[in-house]
């Protein structure tokens, strides 16, 4: 109970403080159809739980995500941002998740799990879901996602910890073929100081490794936001950030308390401009 009555006065503080950077920030309350999105009752309880940490209005918004565009959502996952963009995106726009190699020999195993339950989502519900598009988001080679100039945003959620060590360049060739002149792309992962050396394995990364790669690539800089931002996060859990929630892997009693104290990983968001 005590956990539990700290945790809810943690999120409720946390959403406080959310709502007061995200008003500093401009982040109105204006876009009806993302708002409704996010609000619609499609959405599971748990995911919705997560919004007081990931932001999804705010960094939808800070990305430029209109519902006319056309959307790359790589690597969606168990489909988290799909449930929001799938429905936004649906009456004018196009989403295409782009998923992990569907080979009889992924890159790795755990990609062959994460396209089923991805699958598994867009059949649940085909009136939310039936519209979105699915193509390969390949590692090890450039890979066509959509026909070349054809996309508004790609859109990469905590993913490109693992992607910088599977054929990073050719991901954003990839990316950088797929989008209109002036396309976005927006990524959020997990952020390492910039005054430490990376950790390999931890799921943590520096925002500068990202910068410097994508600007070496045709794009350019457009900006970063703190919305996704935890400065409580220590950054020192042995096991990597999936010892966070949601994860919250291998923890005692005392840890689990601590790491739900916590909430999620502090986060980078940042912006790039196909020139």
């Amino acid at each position: 109970m005590r956990i539990s009555l700290a945790r809810t006065l943690f999120s409720s503080a946390l959403a406080l403080t959310v709502g007061l950077f995200a008003a500093s920030q401009g982040f109105a309350q204006n876009n009806g159809e993302l708002m409704a999105a996010i609000h619609g009752d499609h959405r599971s309880k748990a995911n919705k739980s997560r919004d007081v940490y990931r932001s999804p209005y705010e960094t939808l918004t800070f990305f430029g995500v209109e519902s006319h565009h056309t959307v790359i959502e790589a690597w969606p996952g168990g489909g988290w941002y799909t449930e929001i963009l799938a429905p936004y995106l649906k009456e004018n726009g196009k989403l295409v998740g782009a998923t992990y190699d569907r080979s009889d020999n992924p890159l790795q195993g755990w990609m062959r799990g994460s396209n089923q339950g991805y699958d598994r989502l867009l059949a649940s519900n085909p009136d939310i879901y039936g519209e979105v598009e699915i193509a390969e988001q390949l590692t090890q080679a450039q890979s066509t996602i959509v026909p070349a100039g054809t996309a508004d945003v790609v859109l990469d959620f905590r993913n490109a910890h693992n992607w910088l060590g599977m054929g990073a360049e050719n991901v954003v060739k990839a990316w950088y073929a797929a989008l209109k002149p002036g396309g976005v792309v927006g990524i959020v992962d997990h952020r390492w100081p910039a005054d430490q050396a990376a950790v390999p394995g931890n799921g943590y990364i520096h925002e500068q490794q990202l910068i410097d790669l994508m600007t070496a690539h045709g794009f350019s800089f457009a900006g970063k936001s703190e919305i996704n931002a935890n400065p409580n996060d220590p950054k020192d859990h042995p096991n990597g950030v999936w010892m966070l929630p949601p994860n919250l892997r291998g923890l005692t009693d005392e840890q689990r308390a601590r790491n739900l104290s916590i909430g999620e990983s502090d986060r980078m968001t940042l912006k790039f401009i196909k020139n």
